[in-house]
């Protein structure tokens, strides 16, 4: 097979980190090659500078047999290289066929060209097996609809190397199989792919190559059919990665409960006469498919929505309803699903978000003014002691990779010694290493007695972490199973809706 795309010693700085360190990669023509490493690795920041975003400090770029010039995407795209970034970049409020035109057009033009663009799109659409309606509008889109005008747009603009940056971070196991078949059939047509990952089984089910990143450098490549889950984590870690285990032992009183609760969100049901029990010393998991009233649940259990009927009480005293500060003041500890969104303030330095929902506390505040040196030297500690890599109390925390930023979150949890912890998928878009961290860390809260809410789409962490499960589908929640008397036949026809009243 030819080469189509070649970085050749790429090094690329940000201040005193290195974030890339003479890395060389190449891609052949109709090959998916996996890009694997840890959380912070250098991985988006490699595809970055491939695409035009970033400029390298050195290194150079050849596309096709074209040396790209640095920083400048339009480059890129022209050469026929299209990126899909892990957080889409669609309008909401357009119709897909808006979307997948909009910047592909001069500026100044008599009219558009959107009988020919929605021809063309609905050709791509066919070719590539990526079905989609032109004029449906974006906002009304599934996660899995959404990716895929990402895609079309990439097509669109006539690339023929597409860059997937963590392509199933926000995708159903279902959705991501039907991705992985997709982008199987775009190679068999022509295309190249590089997807970025840290997830083992799916770099082993999709890729025909895999590039491993640790530290900002290539450290090793391997053929898909030559190496290992096993193997690749070591190589991506460094060490031998093992999750720890869930040990038996007994549980306490009861202290966060909900009884038949309903939530309306958007004028809507969203939770439907729910009821759950979270004991001191447990791990109650609650699994599900996407889009079955987590969020509702996650919302109820922050104290962001309230209960339209029911009940929601804290060691028995009503909380449902009481708004956030109040839930953080009796004790509950939030690791929230959307981080980026709902867990930090982007532009505000690490320390700041450290302290955010403790600010009202003698620790942070004297007569309403902030003890700077004491929240910076708390937010050191954290770092420490929850392996932020990278991190300094000062830097702004949008600089941070997902996994540390998501450490860094649930350090701020568990650093108030929590009576309940709501960790609403808090593994989402992590790698091996860092799954592991934030397992242990739960695990140690429970044995320290706290009770934890496990809001996750990983039927494999529920089942490693809980004491009892709960199935939730269409906003109902199932009765509890023990972990121990549940197999996962019975597991997946509870998130299938079936299931004893």
């Amino acid at each position: 097979m030819s080469t189509v795309l070649h970085l050749d010693r790429i090094t690329k700085r940000f201040g005193g980190l290195t974030a890339n360190d003479d890395v060389t990669l190449e891609l052949k023509n109709g090959e998916i090659l996996a890009l694997l490493g840890e959380n912070g690795a250098g991985k988006t920041t490699l595809m970055n500078i491939l695409f035009g975003h970033y400029a390298a400090d050195e290194g150079t770029v050849n596309v096709f047999g074209q040396t790209l010039p640095p920083g400048r995407p339009r480059s890129a795209i022209q050469a026929g290289v299209g990126m899909v970034h892990q957080h889409f970049t669609l309008a909401g409020n357009l119709s897909v066929l808006d979307n997948v035109m909009l910047g592909s057009e001069p500026l100044i033009r008599v009219r558009s060209r959107r009988d020919e663009g929605r021809i063309r799109l609905l050709a791509l659409s066919e070719k590539f097996g990526l079905k989609t309606d032109p004029d449906a509008r974006v906002s009304g889109l599934s996660v899995g609809e959404r990716q895929r005008v990402e895609i079309l747009k990439a097509l669109y603009r006539g690339a023929r190397i597409l860059i997937l940056d963590e392509p199933t971070a926000v995708l159903t196991r279902t959705e991501a199989e039907r991705l992985f078949d997709i982008l199987r059939s775009m190679t068999r047509q022509g295309l190249s792919i590089i997807f970025i990952s840290h997830k083992l089984s799916e770099v082993m089910a999709a890729s025909d190559r895999i590039a491993i990143l640790r530290g900002g450098r290539k450290v090793a490549e391997r053929a898909n059919s030559d190496t290992s889950p096993e193997e690749l984590a070591e190589l991506m870690v460094g060490s031998r990665v093992t999750r720890p285990k869930r040990e038996a032992h007994s549980i306490g009183a009861p202290l966060l409960a909900a009884e038949e609760v309903t939530v309306h969100l958007d004028g809507k049901p969203a939770l439907n006469n729910v009821s759950f029990t979270a004991h001191a010393g447990e791990i109650l998991g609650i699994v599900g498919v996407s889009g079955n009233g987590q969020v509702a649940l996650g919302a109820l259990l922050s104290g962001v929505a309230a209960p339209a009927t029911g009940r929601l009480t804290l060691e028995g005293r009503e909380i449902g309803g009481l708004g956030p500060r109040a839930f953080i003041a009796a004790g509950v500890g939030r690791i929230p699903e959307d981080r980026h969104a709902e867990g930090v303030v982007g532009e505000l330095p690490v320390w700041e978000n450290v302290v955010l929902e403790q600010l009202a506390t003698p620790e942070f505040s004297t007569r309403g003014f902030v003890r700077r040196s004491a929240a910076r030297s708390h937010a050191a500690d954290l770092i420490k002691l929850f392996d932020v890599r990278g991190a300094t109390p000062e830097m702004r925390i949008s600089l941070l990779s997902g996994g540390n930023m998501q450490k860094l979150i649930l350090g701020r949890a568990l650093a108030a010694a929590p009576k309940v912890i709501i960790a609403n998928q808090p593994t989402r878009g992590l790698d091996e290493g860092a799954i592991a961290a934030v397992h242990a860390k739960l695990l140690a809260a429970r044995e320290a007695g706290a009770a934890t809410i496990l809001i996750t789409e990983d039927l494999e962490e529920a089942v490693d972490l809980s004491d009892r499960l709960q199935a939730i589908v269409g906003g109902r929640l199932s009765r509890p199973v023990a972990v121990e008397e549940s197999d996962s036949r019975r597991l997946g026809l509870m998130m299938a809706g079936v299931w004893e009243n």
